[in-house]
């Protein structure tokens, strides 16, 4: 499958660079988001990536954005990919409104780090055609995409997806529908372990990370990381290993909980284990 035309559900930080690079490989994208000003958000962020590339070398800006059409529902295309926040009662519900709206061939793909495929794949008439492709932040620069067959997953749909993902430029790594996947599994852990590392008074953050990155040759500290990513959406991963794998070793670390309770969600809200401006 060509997948000229691609539905991103999500027009955050996740779903945008999903919608640029798919864009980039020459394909057609509607960018769709429920909530008010989210796309118009999504497309501003996307041009100043494009413009951060394009003084580079790379990429044609205007030409990519041009294939990027903000979109006020869900819309029939070849595929969708979903990108929105980790809920599993969310997801689902995309996924209903998608089967309904997409044609018969289409495949729906979420880009989930942790719920399970199977349970979205079940709400479909077309659980054959569900897949997790997962991407990694940030999407046009990570080269990584997680391909998650469910249960119920045909050869045929992981193939085109796996064929998809390296015609975008990226490597595909093939994993099993457990909690967490092969990333997440190993990753939460040890974000978990660097906040405790933290919560016990072991070292500071910025000694925590730096041991990270100079010690196991990491780009960026457990907590840096954290940060990126979100706290609450570390905690959420950490909850669904937790119920999904029942080990206790798999708790959410109690400071990370605080924290997310107080607001500080790392840099989308300007603070999280450190202070953004």
């Amino acid at each position: 499958m060509d997948f000229e035309h691609v539905l991103v559900v999500g027009a955050g930080q996740m779903g945008g660079g999903i919608a640029q690079v798919v864009a980039a490989s020459g394909r057609r994208v509607s960018l769709y988001d429920p909530y008010p000003g989210a796309v118009e958000r999504g497309l501003a962020a996307i041009g100043k990536s494009l413009s951060r590339l394009a003084e580079k070398g790379g990429g044609d800006p205007p030409e990519t954005l041009e294939r990027i059409a903000a979109v006020e529902q869900l819309v029939p295309a070849d595929l969708m990919i979903e990108a929105i926040t980790e809920d599993a009662a969310a997801k689902e519900e995309v996924f209903r409104g998608a089967d309904g709206v997409l044609p018969a061939s289409a495949i729906l793909a979420s880009n989930t780090s942790s719920i399970q495929i199977t349970s979205l794949a079940a709400v479909t008439q077309r659980p054959e055609q569900v897949i997790g492709m997962h991407f990694f932040n940030p999407v046009p620069v990570l080269k990584l995409v997680e391909v998650i067959r469910a249960v119920q997953t045909s050869d045929e749909t992981a193939a085109a997806i796996v064929a998809l993902a390296r015609d975008l430029g990226k490597e595909p790594a093939q994993a099993n529908d457990f909690p967490g996947f092969v990333s997440n599994r190993i990753l939460m852990p040890f974000i978990n372990e660097a906040a405790y590392a933290l919560l016990e008074g072991v070292a500071e953050p910025e000694a925590i990370d730096t041991i990270a990155k100079l010690g196991f040759a990491h780009p960026m500290g457990p907590l840096a990381l954290a940060d990126l990513i979100g706290l609450d959406t570390c905690v959420a991963i950490m909850e669904v290993l937790h119920r999904g794998l029942g080990n206790p070793k798999y708790a959410p670390c109690p400071l990370l909980r605080q924290y997310v309770q107080a607001g500080r969600l790392g840099r989308k809200s300007g603070r999280g284990f450190y202070e953004y401006g």
